[in-house]
């Protein structure tokens, strides 16, 4: 049935909801014509993100010889307020900001101050590790992903506060810290190598990284909206997010990592930013810096793999940029620049193409966010626009047919480290077919061989490559090989740990309030196995091999975000430490029944933790600033103060963590459930 409406409501309404778009499409600068079939994609394949829940709001913006020809907000900034995104609106870019860190070390070049192979201890005496191979990281490895530095030290650094003693406390991460391959050998993306360059650009130029990076880099181009995260400035126009489940709004996103992803800043600046290593552009670094960005770097893996097997196992990293040559561009003879960037609640992706003075960028707020595809989509559509390229044609493809696996892949069957966890990888010459499976499950589904490639049903590609004593397990996207996972090697001969860590569940104890909900879900409460399978190895996110009784190393050289694993003495306990994140044993945790129970936050700021003997309803009593976690039996959040407050049930066997600063007392009560 179609309601029919009065004439006169129907003329409040039509004008009540042209205002309403009005202020959606609030700040939109467009010059239609040979854009507009770019402006079309971008709204298009936003909305879809709006509407499946994928964003919750949106900027996009395009840059043509210098002028910004089209730039829109979409969705609420603020939806308290009703406040829609505007041109002006700050989202977080997360690792794009690895380019602006780039361009702050390449400006030092530029003065003669820093040179890119020097190594790094010249210019930073205070970073030490572990391993006396660190010495020998220059600048350039850094700002390639080619140091060696295991990844990410992350505890404590994206939250909802900055962390006050962020260099400190990654620096002393790194003092007990070995790398996990030679400086130069390969390239997995690595976090730690900008936040080292970072500390770089504060020693060498005597000020703060911020203060270096405005005067010297944002200020020379106009960028007056680039600066920290939007959790340090949230009342300067943010775009919040919120959840897509439930629609609660989280506290604004602070990141205390400013060198490898913790700016913000708006499309219309990101598109500026982009366009200063355009020929005829405004730049800020010579033509040389520039260049020398903007040309690939490949580590000594990827060259010898190239030279092998023809496969190029890492992205085409320039310096701080995650592509200088993508192959359906460079096919057409168009060279093409990007970075794209992720935090926990934000997504940015810029692209560039610096001979045309062609700049595309999309930023998002949401957690399913397709910003690379969109920004690929919107610039392709704008080169075609103009005539610089033809739109690439799809083909109608046959079903593969499984060809014959050669020979060259015996040997290849074992347990492959994905850095996450495990996967089995088993060729069957007699099918011709590969299984893939976790360990402990059914195959995830059989792989075919054809033409040098395995494919599963859905078309996902794979391949795998032998070089140099490393045997990876390849996945492909957009024509580009990246590693997926790197098989480990037999433990010849096999130790052992003095304490069995099978089957053991760990509480993590170097807990700030402020730190990340997606932290919380995801480090605060681990567990290690040993398997059969794997003598000499310990699984804790992520396999590590055991070389003595109180220390477990990586395994790979080619995965991103890897942990080393020490046992340590605490009061007759036997405490874990995953590089800088600091565990006990899950014994630790008081038992906690139909009462109340106050705990004192002690000088060194560890966490507190209890758990449910039986299906409690729990209150929390405590400071503002102070954290309460409640996980469920299976390790899932079902509590977190930073969004929810009041009651909440607790299954029995439930974990309680209490979080705040040193002499903080907390307070959790715990009463009968109301029976229904």
């Amino acid at each position: 049935m179609i309601a029919r409406t009065p004439k006169r409501v129907a003329v409040i309404l039509l004008v009540s909801l042209l205002a309403i778009a009005c202020a959606a499409c609030q700040g939109t600068k467009t010059s239609g014509g040979v854009y507009q079939n770019a402006i079309q994609i971008a709204r298009s394949e936003i909305w879809q993100d709006i509407n499946s829940g994928k964003a919750c709001s949106a900027e996009a913006a395009i840059l043509d010889n210098g002028k910004i020809v089209y730039s829109e907000g979409f969705g609420m900034a603020n939806r308290d307020t009703s406040t829609p995104v505007n041109t002006n609106t700050l989202f977080n870019i997360g690792s794009t900001s690895k380019t602006y860190c780039t361009a702050a070390v390449m400006k030092l070049v530029d003065a003669g101050k820093v040179k890119l192979d020097s190594p790094v201890v010249e210019y930073l005496p205070e970073f030490k590790m572990a391993d006396p191979r660190y010495k020998a990281i220059t600048v350039r490895m850094l700002l390639d992903h080619s140091s060696g530095l295991p990844g990410t030290t992350t505890a404590n650094e994206v939250g909802y506060q900055v962390n006050p003693n962020f260099y400190a406390d990654v620096l002393a991460n790194y003092a007990h810290s070995h790398l996990k391959a030679d400086p130069g050998f390969a390239a997995p993306y690595c976090n730690d190598g900008f936040t080292v360059a970072e500390m770089l650009v504060a020693k060498v130029s005597g000020r703060k990284y911020i203060d270096y990076l405005t005067t010297d880099i944002l200020q020379p181009l106009g960028l007056t909206r680039t600066g920290v995260s939007v959790g340090q400035r949230p009342d300067e126009g943010i775009a919040s997010f919120y959840l897509p489940d439930t629609g609660k709004k989280v506290p604004p996103e602070a990141l205390s990592v400013l060198g490898a992803g913790g700016l913000s800043s708006t499309a219309n600046e990101l598109v500026m930013f982009g366009d200063s290593f355009s020929t005829g552009g405004q730049n800020v670094l010579s033509k040389s810096s520039r260049g020398e960005m903007m040309k690939a770097q490949p580590s000594q893996w990827a060259k010898a793999a190239v030279k092998q097997v023809g496969i190029n196992p890492e992205e085409a990293y320039g310096l701080g940029l995650d592509a200088v040559d993508m192959p359906a561009f460079q096919k057409q003879g168009i060279k093409v620049i990007g970075k794209g960037g992720d935090t926990d609640d934000y997504h940015s992706q810029l692209m560039s193409v610096p001979a045309k003075r062609i700049t595309v960028a999309v930023i998002e707020a949401g957690h399913g966010s397709t910003a690379p595809s969109m920004a690929n989509d919107v610039l392709e559509s704008v080169l075609v626009s103009k005539g610089l390229m033809k739109k690439a044609a799809t083909p109608v493809t046959a079903p593969m047919a499984p060809q014959p696996i050669p020979a060259q892949y015996r040997g290849f069957d074992g347990t492959y480290d994905l850095g996450s966890g495990l996967l089995n990888v088993s060729f069957d010459f007699n099918n011709n077919t590969v299984a893939l499976a976790r360990p402990g499950a059914a195959p995830l589904g059989a792989l075919i061989y054809h033409d040098g490639s395995f494919y599963a049903a859905n078309g996902t590609r794979y391949g795998a490559i032998s070089v140099e004593g490393q045997t990876v397990l390849l996945q492909y996207g957009h024509d580009l090989a990246s590693v997926l996972g790197q098989k480990i090697p037999t433990a010849s001969p096999p130790q052992a740990l003095r304490a069995d860590l099978n089957s053991q569940l760990w509480l993590r104890r170097n807990v700030r309030a402020y730190e990340s909900m997606s932290l919380a879900s995801g480090t605060h409460v681990v567990t290690s196995v040993t398997d059969p399978g794997l003598p000499g190895y310990v699984i804790m996110t992520g396999s590590k091999q055991v070389k003595s009784p109180v220390y477990a190393g990586m395994t790979s050289s080619a995965l991103r975000d890897l942990t080393e694993l020490d046992l340590l003495d605490r009061s007759g306990q036997t405490w874990a430490q995953l590089s800088e994140m600091l565990y006990s044993p899950a014994s630790v945790a008081t038992q906690l029944g139909t009462e109340t129970k106050s705990v004192t936050i002690g000088k060194d700021a560890y966490n507190e933790w209890f758990r449910t003997a039986g299906g409690l309803a729990l209150n929390f009593d405590k400071p503002s600033k102070d954290r309460a976690v409640v996980f469920g039996p299976d390790g899932s959040t079902i509590y977190d103060s930073v969004i929810n407050s009041g009651a909440v049930y607790a299954p029995a066997g439930s974990l309680v963590e209490l979080a705040g600063a040193p002499g903080d007392v907390l307070k959790v009560i715990a009463t009968t459930p109301a029976s229904n």
